[in-house]
């Protein structure tokens, strides 16, 4: 491993069919005052609602309620989170939810004490909180994003087409603790589930293949890898599967909470490609990943061969024997796509509704990073993206 880092995971997990049950020892820890995040109102149907407000009146909470939030949460929404949490002197910020209901959480957290417009403080500018901040803790119902265990935030600008997230740098925006019951997760809509499967997938993915270095941190992706494309055909069959469904959920977290991160530049680009058209199409946050992500390996490959190669050998089970490096690289991209067909994504931006006339303006919301095996220009994001179409 190269290099010299820091990791510090402060957020602690609860994990089980039983483990709602742990809000208890929780609540006790902050004040009185608890504002309660979700989403369009699933939760209600399916009793993690009911579950979760019981637990806070049995701890004696005074509760006010953000509902409402959206897949990609916007700025407008956060301004009017920011406002209820001042209004209620919020103590601990519950987001109970999927990945966007808890990056939600977390900018709300680094704003409500913030006197700046957080849109052009955390978006604009990356500055980092200089205010208090406010405890989130997170229930999750979908998995996908990891944002249960990291510091990450996204926040969608619809008048600007710009949708930007900000990974903060202190540990103390991370979630507090996070509570993970697999069960919560068996009535997604299949469409979801796959969604979140890939976003999960494509997380290690864009943090492996940087890099030449004997590292750590690519033999921990690896495993998780291959574990999700396994769990992930076993839901596909069959979604009620427990142990598939707590194997993906479990995944998810450590494919995001910085760990394979370390020693590594990390890439990034299918995140900011697929976030710029999400900017413009309002599309699911996975699909957008699975949308792009195959025109942009295959067009980065040649700048990082042996690494492709390794991963079609090491997640695929590619032969080598009597190939060339670029052939076995390639066909561990075709058997990548196999896999992503077979559960059913997104495979183009057009079923997403972009169009071609749109193609110049998520180019120039795409942030380029500079972490991967190629750094790309505006005429290659813009060819990427056709190849998209």
């Amino acid at each position: 491993m190269l290099g010299n880092f820091s990791y510090c995971n402060p957020t602690k997990l609860y994990f089980g069919d039983e483990s709602l049950d742990y809000l208890n020892t929780e609540l006790p820890k902050y004040g009185k005052n608890v504002v309660l995040i979700y989403g369009g109102g699933s939760i209600k149907k399916n009793g993690i609602y009911d579950a979760v407000v019981k637990i806070l009146k049995d701890n004696d909470k005074n509760v006010a309620e953000i509902a409402g939030v959206m897949p990609n949460p916007t700025v407008d929404k956060l301004y009017e989170g920011v406002e209820t949490a001042r209004g209620h002197q919020a103590d601990l910020l519950l987001a109970v939810g999927g990945g966007s209901v808890c990056d939600y959480a977390k900018a709300v957290s680094v704003s409500v004490n913030c006197d700046e417009d957080p849109w052009e403080k955390y978006y604009l500018r990356f500055e980092e909180p200089d205010c208090e901040t406010l405890p989130v803790g997170c229930v999750l119902t979908m998995v996908g994003t990891g944002s249960e265990m990291n510091a990450g935030a996204v926040i969608t600008n619809p008048k600007t087409k710009q949708k930007i997230g900000h990974v903060f740098a202190d540990e103390k925006i991370m979630p507090k603790f996070a509570i993970l019951n697999p069960k919560y997760t068996l009535t997604l809509p299949h469409y979801q589930m796959v969604a979140g499967i890939y976003d999960i997938f494509n997380h290690i993915c864009e943090q492996y293949f940087s890099g030449d270095d004997d590292n750590t941190s690519d033999y921990i992706s690896e495993g998780l890898m291959r574990s999700v494309v396994h769990a992930s055909r076993i839901a596909n069959e069959n979604p009620q599967d427990y142990e598939a469904r707590s194997n993906l959920m479990w995944a998810a977290t450590w494919a995001l909470n910085t760990l394979v991160s370390r020693g590594k530049s990390t890439d990034w680009m299918v995140h900011m490609l697929g976030q710029s058209v999400g900017a413009y199409t309002d599309a699911t946050h996975g699909m957008t990943l699975a949308a792009v992500s195959l025109p942009y390996y295959r067009y980065i490959l040649p700048y990082g061969v042996q690494k492709f190669k390794r991963f079609a050998v090491n997640v695929w089970d590619v032969n080598p024997e009597g190939k060339t490096d670029e052939q076995v690289a390639k066909e561990g991209l075709t058997a990548m796509e196999s896999w992503m067909k077979e559960l059913g994504l997104v495979m183009n931006i057009t079923e997403l509704g972009a169009t071609e006339d749109m193609i110049g303006g998520i180019a120039d919301g795409t942030l380029i990073m500079p972490g991967g095996y190629k750094v790309l220009n505006r005429e290659e994001i813009i060819n990427i993206l056709k190849e998209s179409l």
